[in-house]
């Protein structure tokens, strides 16, 4: 690994906390609130280099601040439980319920089944999950081609309107930077006033591979200020920011809706560090009780990299990604990109004018005819084992997805991947014009 100078300035005190740390038994260390302490701290120093608004510090009179979760995912289901809980109080405060009332109870109880989370058909499947452990409705909301698969205020005004007048509620959405298919971007700058007109909808922004950028000031200053409209932040360490599995950080703007959803108390629960009111108790900001200590790991990186090699890390592997999409342009006459190159990812597949074949004769079979030499290339490829690759599917378009993220990439093994490509699906498709011509179904 690469070592550069680190580029921010850390408080002195945590290389003497650190120092006492390790001479210190092991056991009274990973249970000392230091653990803590080091986890607040390492989020504060990522919102900060991430440039996120500053009600996501933990130091915001907001009450905002991150924690590490073991996944985008396991931060998708907190932030809806938060958001479950958050908007029935709140409908029932807004109509005079009286707390712990039983009219209360029942209509909490009636709400429930009325509620309905929301994102668009290009977010992660985690929502979905979300919402069926939570216990809730959902419902994606259709991106189209022609918007680069981005969620726009039409499409989620209308959804909102359509739930209305099913007498559903609808109370969380899950907006992405970054989708998992094509690394789409949701129209943030267009939603924001739709969002406004619904104060009581849970935004929760799914970074999880892309917000690694944020490290970077042009990306940062394209959507760092689009997400003051976000009640919660995630992205995943662990993807494209040099650190290994599990480091996923999730940031709220107020910690309170997930200490008020999430906070139990029993008696082997007590002890001094939390009475005093000194410590955070991380528990109650996710699912699980129990948790490893993650932060470390965070820090070791950013100790060691510093904010210029991370972002160098950033820059280099989009300018390999860049390489490679060009590789495709470059071979027009076989492939078209299936959506514009992001965030060092590329998405491309065969052009259905390259399949020459003379028994499809409309736009639409020469449509589904590339999707299926598409997955068929993607198949052979991965199973011959001399470069791995993935497939996914969007608006009705199977494409391949090619991504430079890992810090071991370089441009010689992506122009060999590229001709490893082009191979494979010029063999198929020789191969499948031989059918065709034998009369044997491809």
């Amino acid at each position: 690994m690469a070592f550069f100078p680190a580029c921010v300035t850390y408080p002195s005190v945590l290389g003497e906390m650190y120092s006492a740390a390790f001479t210190a038994p092991a056991f009274n260390w990973l249970c000392s609130p230091a653990c803590t302490e080091l986890e607040t701290i390492v989020l504060d120093w990522l919102a900060k280099a991430f440039d996120l608004p500053p009600a996501f510090l933990s130091t915001s009179a907001s009450g905002g601040g991150g924690v590490i979760q073991g996944s985008a995912s396991e931060a998708v289901v907190t932030c809806m439980v938060a958001a479950r809980e958050r908007y029935l109080h709140a409908k029932c405060d807004a109509e005079g319920l009286a707390p712990d009332s039983p009219e209360r109870e029942d209509r909490i109880a009636y709400l429930r089944g009325r509620l309905i989370a929301l994102s668009s058909d290009q977010a992660h499947s985690s929502t979905q999950k979300g919402a069926l452990i939570a216990g809730t409705r959902y419902r994606s909301i259709p991106a189209k081609l022609s918007n680069d698969l981005a969620l726009q205020a039409a499409d989620l005004d209308s959804a909102l309107a359509q739930c209305k007048a099913e007498g559903l509620e609808p109370f969380y959405i899950t907006l992405t930077l970054g989708t998992t298919s094509t690394c789409a971007v949701d129209d943030f700058a267009s939603l924001e006033p739709v969002l406004k007109a619904h104060p009581n909808l849970w935004v929760h922004v799914d970074a999880a591979y892309a917000g690694a950028a944020l490290i970077c000031p042009e990306y940062s200053s394209r959507y760092s200020s689009l997400l003051a409209i976000a009640d919660s932040f995630n992205m995943n360490m662990h993807k494209w920011l040099l650190v290994n599995f599990d480091a996923s950080c999730l940031f709220v703007q107020n910690r309170n809706h997930l200490t008020r959803a999430l906070s139990i108390s029993a008696a082997y629960y007590v002890n001094k560090h939390t009475d005093s009111g000194l410590v955070t108790d991380y528990r109650d900001w996710q699912i699980p009780l129990g948790r490893r200590f993650r932060a470390l790991k965070i820090w070791f990186v950013m100790r060691s990299y510093g904010i210029e090699g991370m972002q160098n890390h950033i820059r280099r592997t989009v300018q390999i990604g860049q390489v490679f999409s060009d590789l495709v342009r470059s071979r027009s006459d076989l492939f078209e990109l299936a959506a514009p190159p992001a965030f060092a990812l590329t998405c491309f597949r065969v052009k259905p004018s390259a399949l020459s074949l003379p028994s499809l004769s409309t736009e639409q079979q020469l449509d589904q005819e590339a999707n299926s030499v598409t997955r068929q290339i993607t198949d052979l490829i991965t199973e011959r084992g001399e470069v791995f690759i993935t497939a996914s599917t969007a608006a009705g378009k199977t494409f391949i997805r090619v991504v430079s993220g890992n810090p071991n990439a370089e441009e010689q093994y992506i122009r060999g991947a590229f001709d490893i490509i082009v191979r494979t699906t010029e063999e198929v498709l020789v191969g499948r014009k031989h059918n065709q011509a034998n009369g044997h179904a491809s």
